[in-house]
């Protein structure tokens, strides 16, 4: 007579602890990655910049030290940015080749001015005045924006993402603004290196030290 065994007979009622433990470990882990989502080589992860965009834009009182780099059919020359921004006030101190020496360009409410060795200067815009005193002129009136990764609020504008969700193209104003590579600074992720194109303009900012003002 043959004797027919159930399955279940042959096999254990419950695992081993040890095993199910491990089992809980690998399931928590695999939950971790998947949650983490993906990490670039600096550490950025997915999902990062839509959390913190809000304190970016509350984040309007820093200084920053860095360099820019411009270069046109005509010319490649730069120079260092020592740059403080405030709501309604900014200090940029320019130095350097381009800089032609040592020039201070201020603006307080709608007034805006550039002091070098020829004396004090002003004009109705910044553009207008680093045109006019020393021929050539950085985008200053959305850069304060720009710099941090964002558009401005005086016109309309296209943005693209990377992987991550962080931006990587701006187009504003007639500018291109690619962002290049970011930093953490505190809490928050901003923009190390960025370059703006503006027909054969090109400009190469690359910050070195960004810096919450009172610090």
């Amino acid at each position: 007579m043959l004797t027919m065994t159930s399955l279940s007979s042959r096999l254990p009622l419950a695992l081993p602890s040890s095993h199910l433990w491990l089992a809980g470990m690998a399931l928590l882990l695999l939950a971790g990655c998947a949650s983490q989502g993906p990490i670039d080589e600096s550490g950025r992860q997915s999902g990062q910049w839509e959390r913190q965009q809000a304190d970016v834009e509350a984040f309007d009182t820093w200084a920053l030290v860095g360099k820019a780099g411009l270069r046109t059919p005509e010319e490649n020359i730069s120079a260092n940015l020592d740059w403080n921004q405030h709501p309604h006030y900014f200090r940029m101190l320019i130095s350097g080749p381009f800089g032609g020496g040592r020039n201070v360009l201020e603006g307080r409410e709608g007034r805006f001015s550039l002091s070098n060795s020829d004396g004090r200067f002003e004009a109705e815009t910044p553009e207008a005045l680093m045109e006019e005193q020393l021929g050539w002129a950085l985008p200053v009136s959305a850069m304060p924006d720009w710099v941090r990764g964002l558009p401005g609020e005086h016109g309309s504008y296209q943005i693209e993402t990377d992987e991550l969700g962080f931006p990587s193209h701006l187009t504003q104003d007639g500018w291109e603004i690619d962002y290049r590579d970011w930093e953490r600074v505190d809490e928050l992720w901003l923009p190390r290196r960025l370059v703006m194109l503006y027909d054969d303009v090109r400009i190469t900012l690359v910050v070195n030290q960004w810096q919450a003002s009172g610090e």
